[in-house]
């Protein structure tokens, strides 16, 4: 009893917490389990309601159902504006759509804090609700026992609207057979409308109802994201009332937890998310293809590559026999003229690439040099999600884990004296490498969203655990004031940009250098099948799972040189560095570059790097914004990237064989 009545209160607290979260996860569930939207910028509805249920509010109950009925429909009419958004991507998988989410939540946020202030705006609740009662003798704030009341309501509303309704069956209907809802008469369109705006107002009224409690401000939107995740996972999408169990867990947890435990409190909702994760992958048995979803082809680009296939046909039937009258010499000849020509285009964009990079100090000032240099950092952390979301076909969200983890062994290594850049660039690859080893058997079983959301979980661990080491990490302060780099040994710590730019560009041409080597030899190519054709590479007896462990055991190490990059050229390393934010870039960077470009991925780094510190420079407090925008023209205009820019190749007339026989 002593022990209740100690906790008693945070744990009521927990309750009004944790039904709040029910309420916006159940949204962002109807969103992805319904709509099949994956949606990041589910916390930007709910910071719509709060930040307009706090304008609209002043202190009475006309205030308070005007704020409720503007800011639900605010947050309603950008629901369906992001319905409208990700039609056009319905075919492109949820990469797409995550990446999309992420710009609108980007630019929708930079757009609420130009209207309403970077500071936290307050709440007023009516005077009846804002004043505290007895709860087994304990004072508790009114308004958040009249929350729950609220909240339980609105569940139970939503429930019965969902299995009592008929727009409760549409709404089903639309998930499990379109095509049949489409028979009897419905427009799948508009239901796909309908449920997002139904998703973006549960978002909005939690915001308004949520303001005392989780208020408008910086940081709230990614928030509230964050652990609606956690609650969609850990609950899933098939039934409601498994998700208001874990959406009061996990309030439990970020209430109770933190006096009760407070050193586990920090791990345990993503722990508990990525183990969840975990177990359900390993009942799930592996797709045949589980890479990233292709973009639907272009129709004229099909019918010029199907005319073109046919006419290299029957090219080829009609002179096969001129072909064999010809010696085999002059035939390999040929072939090896032709194998030429494919490496020099090949080779040609990394030689212009190498220059441009060579020429760089020469032309720009201190200051873009230096950002030359993050961005090669960033590259290389961009080149590591390219071997595991376009080779290997796991997307990530996760990859600045092991990137941390070179970062923090660098700058500690500088520390404890251990300057020399090598020695540095070797050991915290090694330290990623362990790293990505420990945490690759639970990546890489499963597939698509499943292995976002575990390598989600896997990151926002890693950032807990920044924030908790302050010995090593240095906490949210970050670690500065280290020895600098030293290019080799007896060598002077590279204090000016040119020599830390020049020592970046070094170890990422080596780095990239290898990395081409591995992806385009047999190991190389075994990879890529293990992506497009799972299904036959096991029945050949391929031990696929070992393939894909070291695929991400060296995609790790490679983020981890990365990571000891930044810290070189940055001299100083804070947790924003590698936080949520750096991965999504990363991921973008990939995709920019088309996902199985290393050099797409060097370039779109660099243009995220360059908007994101140099124009951004030029417009100051807009920089979410820019990038926000670079995101959805990004999704929307590359949608195979820059490598797709130069088109498909054409199909090559058939080659004669060495013996002289036409090829079939």
């Amino acid at each position: 009893m002593e022990l209740l009545d100690a906790h008693l209160v945070p744990a009521v607290d927990g309750v009004a917490y944790g039904l709040l979260l029910f309420v916006v996860a159940a949204g962002l569930s109807l969103a992805f389990g319904t709509a099949g939207v994956l949606n990041l910028s589910h916390g930007t509805l709910y910071a719509i309601g709060a930040y307009t249920g706090a304008e609209l509010s002043d202190g009475t109950w006309g205030g308070l159902a005007l704020g409720l009925a503007a800011g639900t429909a605010a947050a309603a009419l950008a629901g369906a504006g992001l319905s409208a958004a990700t039609v056009p991507l319905a075919r492109r998988g949820h990469l797409a759509q995550a990446l999309l989410t992420f710009g609108i939540a980007l630019v929708g946020g930079d757009l609420l804090i130009q209207l309403f202030g970077a500071d936290e705006l307050p709440v007023r609740v009516p005077g009846a609700l804002d004043t505290s009662v007895h709860l087994l003798g304990h004072r508790y704030p009114a308004y958040r026992l009249g929350f729950i009341v609220m909240a339980v309501l609105l569940a139970g509303f939503g429930t019965w609207v969902l299995t009592r309704t008929r727009v409760g069956a549409a709404v089903r209907a639309s998930a499990d057979d379109p095509q049949m809802l489409a028979a009897t008469g419905h427009n799948p369109r508009a239901v796909h409308t309908g449920v997002l705006a139904a998703a973006g107002a549960l978002a909005g009224a939690a915001g308004v109802l949520g303001a005392p409690i989780i208020g408008p401000g910086p940081g709230t939107s990614e928030n509230v994201l964050m652990l609606s995740l956690v609650v969609v996972v850990l609950g899933g999408l098939r039934s409601l009332w498994a998700t208001l169990a874990a959406a009061v867990a996990v309030g439990e947890v970020q209430t109770l937890g933190v006096s009760v435990l407070p050193e586990l409190a920090p791990y345990l909702l993503f722990a508990a998310m990525a183990a969840v994760l975990v177990f359900r992958s390993r009942f799930a048995e592996p797709t045949a293809a589980h890479g990233p979803e292709e973009p639907s082809a272009d129709p004229v680009a099909r019918l010029r590559r199907l005319l073109g296939a046919r006419l290299g046909t029957r090219l080829g039937a009609r002179t096969g026999e001129a072909r064999t009258q010809k010696a085999p010499a002059q035939s390999s000849g040929r072939f090896g003229a032709w194998a030429r020509g494919a490496a020099w285009r090949r080779a040609a964009p990394l030689l212009v690439l190498l220059l441009v990079l060579i020429a760089l100090p020469g032309l720009l000032d201190s200051y873009s040099i230096s950002l030359a240099g993050s961005a090669l950092a960033l590259g290389l952390l961009a080149v590591s999600v390219t071997i595991l979301t376009g080779y290997a076909g796991l997307p990530t969200l996760g990859q600045t884990a092991p990137f941390a983890v070179g970062a923090y062994a660098t700058a500690n290594l500088a520390d404890a004296g251990w300057t020399v850049g090598p020695v540095q660039i070797v050991l915290s690859a090694l330290a990623a490498a362990v790293f990505s080893a420990v945490t690759g058997p639970a990546v890489i079983r499963a597939r698509g969203t499943t292995v976002l959301m575990i390598t989600l979980a896997v990151g926002e661990l890693a950032s807990a655990v920044i924030n908790q080491f302050k010995s090593v990490t240095g906490g949210a302060d970050g670690l500065v004031g280290f020895p600098a780099t030293q290019a080799l040994w007896g060598g002077e710590g590279m204090t000016d940009e040119s020599e830390l730019y020049t020592y970046a560009l070094v170890v990422a041409v080596v780095a990239v250098a290898l990395t081409l080597l591995v992806l385009r030899s047999p190991a190389g190519k075994l990879l890529t099948g293990t992506r497009g054709a799972e299904a036959r590479m096991r029945a050949s007896g391929h031990p696929v799972g070992r393939y894909l462990l070291v695929a991400h055991i060296c995609a790790g190490a490679l983020a981890g040189v990365g990571g000891s990059l930044m810290v070189s050229v940055q001299q100083y390393l804070s947790p924003a560095d590698v936080g949520f934010e750096i991965a999504a870039f990363a991921l973008l960077a990939a995709v920019i570059g088309g996902t199985t470009s290393v050099i797409g991925a060097l370039l779109g780094a660099g243009l995220i790097v360059f908007t994101r510190d140099w124009v951004a420079g030029s417009w100051p407090g807009h920089g979410p914004l820019l990038l926000g925008a670079l995101f959805i023209a990004a999704v929307y205009l590359l949608p195979r990237g820059l490598a797709g820019l130069r088109g498909a190749p054409r199909p090559a007339a058939p080659l004669p064989l060495p013996t002289g026989k036409a090829a079939p």
